[in-house]
C-alpha cells in the first residue's frame, strides 16, 4: 500500500452515440484496464447519493474541514466535489494512473496538498483503521464495493462500519454514500465481484438510519456503451452511535 500526498461507475455512463457493435471493454474485463475507463467517464459528475450525504452534513451544521474517505476514488470525480465543499479526503484506489488523474485535477484546488492524501491499495490490502485511527464522518464508495472479491468483502465492510463508528463515537453523526450491485445485475456470475440480495444488502446496514435506499433495475448501457442489465442499490446511510451489534456481509457473494 503506497501513499502520496496532494496529490472507478459508472459502472455506467452514458454510451458514445457511435458506440461499435463489438463489445468494448466488457464487464468482465473492465478492472483490467482502468485508464480506459477513466476517459470514458471524464467530465461526469459527482454522485448523487455523495451530493446527497455532503448536503445533509451542510444541513447539520457541518462538518466541515471533516474527513471523508472515497473507495474506489479513480480518477476523483467525486473527491474533487468533495474538496471544493470544504472537506479533507482520503482517496483509496488500486490504480495509480487513476490517482495520478486526480492529484492533476487537484492542483488547481484551494490547499489541496493539506487537505488530500491519495493512497494506492486494493480492498484487501487497505487498512482503514490505520489510514484513519480517529475514524471518518463520511464514506464514500460510488460503484466501487462491487469490485471487492467476495472473500474480502466482509473485513471490508467491517473497516467502513468500525471507521464510521469510531467517528459516530465522539457524539457526531457518520455517513456511508454509495452502491452496492443486485443478484440480477448482468455482472453478477463475473468471478471476483460481490453482488447482493436486497434482504443482504439491507442486513449491511442494520443500526443505521437509511436517508436513501433505492433499488433500481433497468436495462441500459456501460460506460462504453455495451449493453447491461442494472440491479443496484443507491444508499446513503447516518450512523449516530457505534453500532451494538457486529455487521458482516450478510450473504453476499
Amino acid at each position: 500500500m503506497s501513499q502520496r500526498s496532494g496529490q472507478r461507475e459508472d459502472s455506467a455512463g452514458a454510451p458514445a452515440p457511435d458506440a461499435p457493435r463489438a463489445l468494448r471493454n466488457p464487464g468482465d474485463r473492465l478492472d483490467r484496464d482502468w485508464p480506459a475507463y477513466f476517459d470514458a467517464v471524464e467530465g461526469n459528475p459527482a454522485r448523487d447519493t455523495l451530493l446527497l450525504a455532503l448536503d445533509r452534513f451542510d444541513a447539520e451544521g457541518g462538518p466541515r474541514s471533516g474527513l471523508m474517505i472515497d473507495l474506489g476514488a479513480g480518477s476523483g470525480r467525486d473527491t474533487i466535489i468533495a474538496l471544493r465543499r470544504g472537506w479533507r479526503v482520503t482517496a483509496v484506489d488500486g490504480s495509480a494512473e487513476g490517482l495520478t488523474r486526480l492529484g492533476a485535477k487537484a492542483a488547481d484546488e484551494p490547499d489541496a496538498p493539506l487537505r488530500l492524501l491519495a493512497v494506492e491499495a486494493k480492498f484487501e490490502e487497505m487498512d482503514l483503521s490505520r489510514i484513519a485511527p480517529q475514524g471518518a464522518p463520511l464514506v464514500n464508495a460510488s460503484f466501487s464495493l462491487p469490485f471487492c472479491a467476495p472473500e474480502h468483502f466482509e473485513q471490508v465492510w467491517a473497516q467502513i462500519v468500525a471507521t464510521l463508528a469510531r467517528a459516530a463515537g465522539e457524539g457526531r453523526p457518520a455517513r456511508f454514500a454509495g452502491q452496492l450491485f443486485g443478484d440480477r445485475d448482468s455482472w453478477a456470475g463475473i468471478p471476483g465481484r460481490t453482488h447482493h440480495t436486497r434482504a443482504h444488502a439491507e442486513r449491511l446496514f442494520r443500526g443505521f438510519a437509511l436517508e436513501r435506499f433505492e433499488e433500481v433495475e433497468k436495462d441500459g448501457n456501460d460506460a462504453f456503451g455495451n449493453p447491461k442489465h442494472y440491479h443496484v442499490f443507491h444508499v446513503v446511510a447516518r450512523l449516530d452511535r457505534a453500532p451494538a451489534h457486529e455487521h458482516t456481509s450478510g450473504g453476499a457473494r
